[in-house]
């Protein structure tokens, strides 16, 4: 099971981080928001850790929405009807595949308010209470790597804001077309520039070992 999770986490954990980098880029705001929350709560005296996830609630507000908008599986993974059953008129006989659209579900304009838009804000002090979200499906068959998946995404993406200032490729906001596949990728691969925070520089360039990351970022 650990060797699963692994293997079917690498790609979808890498095109959550893609997908999260490229709207806060778009976005500089909620980087800025993302930066000050971490600054204050983690400090620059270490590198942060999983625990630090429960005192980041901006950042925890960034993955669902990213997750809301790119689930890992956007259709989830293929289930099959037990009996006979009918679901608001249709008929479906035991043995049927099902496949759930959650891609839709989480971008339904009934239930989310201006749905194709990155806005993190929407899930903070449980405004998004009641509403589906389910990029892990639910029940007894839900994703057993959430858990993981969270607090691998998030540790990643806030170590990257922590240690790094980002700008992106010249005036041109990054392109957000979606590529196909299973698992959403981006069409167009996420190029940036980047430089050691302002506040992690020195601790950078006090490094022996770094004398190359000193000549690139001098």
């Amino acid at each position: 099971m650990c060797m699963a999770m692994l293997k079917a986490g690498t790609d979808t954990t890498a095109n959550t981080v893609e997908w999260a980098m490229s709207h806060i880029l778009n976005d500089p705001e909620v980087l800025v928001k993302a930066t000050y929350e971490i600054d204050k709560h983690v400090g620059n005296e270490r590198l942060m850790e999983e625990s630090d996830m429960a005192n980041l609630p901006y950042l925890n507000c960034i993955l669902n929405e990213v997750l809301r908008l790119y689930p890992g599986g956007p259709l989830l993974v293929p289930h099959e009807s037990r009996k006979d059953v009918i679901v608001r008129g249709y008929n479906i006989p035991r043995g049927t595949i099902l496949l759930v659209n959650v891609y839709y579900i989480h971008r339904d304009p009934n239930v989310w308010e201006e749905p194709t838009k990155f806005k993190p804000e929407r899930f903070e002090d449980g405004k998004a209470e009641g509403k589906w979200m389910i990029p892990f499906g639910m029940g007894r068959r839900r994703c057993p790597g959430e858990g993981l998946a969270m607090r691998e995404v998030g540790l990643i993406l806030g170590t990257l804001v922590q240690c790094y200032d980002w700008r992106r490729m010249g005036n041109e906001l990054v392109d957000l077309t979606e590529g196909s596949g299973l698992t959403i990728p981006k069409a167009v691969p996420l190029e940036v520039m980047y430089r050691p925070h302002r506040l992690w520089r020195s601790i950078f360039l006090s490094c022996e070992n770094n004398k190359l990351l000193n000549d690139l970022v001098i």
